[in-house]
């Protein structure tokens, strides 16, 4: 089917998106996807059908992954006019208006546009960190990111809240550290967290990420899923990261991203 044309500005590339066919826009200047988006677009249920939110959706990479795992409709909102711009045409440059909606505007002001309980997943990327003091020499569009410049942990979660249905789901990737502020800030707002993975760069390495799905309104039962190593060596990926990134895998055990 190929790609659409869309104008790229200054310091932005086109690359490749995984092993599928889809193209995405980055800018190092600005916003470029990494690991923890890739593994979240993994992570996170998907039903066949239905309706999906992606907050702080950046240049709308895990939009175009869920893209290749459901029919189901996915909104992005992106708070960063170039960002969301960025966002935009990467749906247009692949294709899928009639499947993806990039919003440019606040997370937490989305129950008022979208209303309350009318997504079935929701997914969120958010800033890991506080915001303190010496961070402002940084690239704003990186400090965005990074620290919790426009919205707050409490905030994400409970747009999130507002947003998901009853049963619904809501997964997000986030920094270890914070994992007990996360489940006391889900369960204030009826999110029971279900399903949890930590991510450790290498054996015998602290976990640095951890992958948290959590049910609208759910019974307590926490499942703790296998340990995910990045590498299996100083340099090269795992097995399992190795089939999400390059569709290469050694055969000797099965793919368990989910």
């Amino acid at each position: 089917m190929g790609n659409a044309e869309v104008p790229l500005h200054a310091s932005e590339r086109i690359d490749d998106l995984l092993t599928n066919d889809l193209k995405i826009i980055q800018s190092d200047e600005v916003f470029s996807f990494s690991l923890d988006a890739v593994l979240l677009g993994r992570f996170c249920y998907t039903p066949p059908r239905g309706r999906i939110m992606d907050l702080c959706t950046g240049n709308g990479v895990i939009p175009l992954l869920l893209s290749t795992r459901t029919k189901a409709k996915v909104v992005g909102i992106e708070i960063q006019e170039r960002l969301a711009d960025m966002a935009h045409r990467n749906v247009v440059m692949n294709k899928l208006e009639e499947q993806i909606q990039i919003v440019h505007g606040d997370l937490k002001q989305a129950s008022s546009q979208f209303g309350h309980g009318n997504f079935d997943v929701v997914t969120v990327n958010p800033p890991y960190l506080r915001v303190q003091g010496g961070e402002q020499n940084i690239n704003e569009h990186v400090a965005a990111a990074r620290h919790e410049v426009f919205c707050t942990l409490e905030d994400v979660v409970r747009t999130s809240s507002q947003l998901v249905r009853a049963g619904g789901r809501v997964a997000m990737v986030h920094r270890p550290s914070r994992l007990v502020e996360i489940f006391c800030a889900m369960r204030d707002y009826k999110l029971e967290p279900k399903r949890i993975r930590f991510v450790h760069p290498r054996a015998g390495e602290e976990a640095n990420m951890v992958l948290i799905e959590a049910h609208k309104d759910g019974k307590p039962e926490l499942r703790t899923m296998p340990p995910l190593l990045v590498y299996k060596n100083k340099t090269e990926y795992c097995d399992e990261l190795m089939e999400l990134y390059y569709g290469k895998h050694d055969g000797a055990s099965p793919i368990n991203v989910t």
